[in-house]
């Protein structure tokens, strides 16, 4: 049983890898026209320079669906913040696509993937410190101002208003 190929995530690893291999080849080309040559040493290859080709819209369009498709595992489903770990997690793969050696490996998909993984990890971990920071900017501001509602505003939902405060104050008390 083959794989649909116009399924909305599907990323079909060969395509992908032949694209990655031909924009390496094309960033050579360009590295040997404005530089002469390609240095042995990785150390003395500037990886940034003016002339540097784009990458193609196939690998940032792989990346996209690599990174949304991942966002939907049950780990990562119900954060708030999903948009911004694509994001994270696309751009970290253009940061590191030159550390991808084809020699290597041939299974560029689980590379990429394993990259933006880690970059969904560090924007869950920035999200819980910022979190952190909020609250406690709440508990030495007094955060029984920012509860102070009036009676007639909760009418029916009093239980609902002093269950929020009341987890605040434990959350906070055990920090």
């Amino acid at each position: 049983m083959t794989k649909n190929n116009n399924k909305e995530h599907y990323v079909n690893n060969k395509e992908f890898l032949n694209e990655l291999v031909e924009y390496k080849q094309e960033v050579e080309n360009s590295y040997i026209k404005q530089f002469g040559s390609i240095p042995e040493d990785k150390k003395d290859r500037v990886r940034y320079w003016e002339g540097k080709p784009k990458i193609p819209n196939y690998l940032g369009d792989c990346f996209l669906k690599i990174a949304t498709h991942l966002s939907y595992k049950p780990n990562f489903i119900n954060y708030m913040f999903r948009e911004e770990m694509i994001s994270d997690g696309i751009e970290n793969c253009i940061q590191y696509v030159d550390n991808f050696d084809p020699r290597k490996s041939t299974n560029a998909f689980s590379y990429f993937t394993q990259i933006i993984y880690f970059a969904f990890l560090r924007r869950i971990q920035k999200e819980k410190r910022q979190l952190d920071i909020k609250n406690k900017i709440m508990e030495k501001s007094g955060y029984d101002v920012a509860f102070d509602v009036d009676k007639g505003v909760l009418t029916g939902y009093d239980s609902e208003y002093n269950y929020i405060k009341d987890s605040l104050y434990t959350k906070i008390k055990n920090k």
